[in-house]
């Protein structure tokens, strides 16, 4: 986890990668879970069999999955002591950019684009890129938007 004292200290490393989080494996339990709360049950998401012989050979995790998976990496990377409370602001820019297997390990390479002072704290433009262990190319490209509060 990298931590910071201040907002202002977090600030002045805009436009320098942040920290890279550590692995987090996709599980066909994660992905069945996903599925049941957004009812989004896609044969290439949750029927293994079928999933065989489709384009993968074997399910994949869902797009917005593995979008939803920032905030549990954030939670674990970054940590700013004076900050008591902060939100998710949305998204500028999002981009799937290669499957996620079922059992993929995934982390994120995570970028301060900007921090700009707000009525009590700060917002800041994170670049964010998911990275499957063992690919060429990341799954997912995504400039999330976060506000902290003091």
């Amino acid at each position: 986890m990298r931590t910071f004292d201040t907002l202002a200290e977090l600030a002045a490393q805009a436009g320098q990668e942040i920290t890279v989080t550590d692995w987090h494996t996709v599980t066909q339990a994660h992905i069945n879970q996903f599925a049941d709360a957004t009812g989004d049950h896609q044969w290439i998401h949750v029927d293994a069999e079928r999933a065989k012989a489709g384009p993968f050979g074997t399910t994949i995790a869902h797009g917005y999955l593995t979008l939803s998976l920032l905030a549990g990496f954030f939670d674990r990377a970054i940590r700013v002591k004076e900050v008591r409370m902060g939100i998710n602001y949305g998204l500028n820019k999002v981009r799937f950019m290669a499957p996620v297997p079922v059992n993929s390990r995934l982390r994120v390479r995570v970028e301060l684009v900007s921090a700009e002072p707000i009525d009590g704290g700060m917002q800041m433009a994170w670049k964010c890129t998911i990275e499957r262990e063992g690919a060429d190319k990341p799954v997912c490209v995504a400039e999330s938007l976060s506000r902290s509060y003091l």
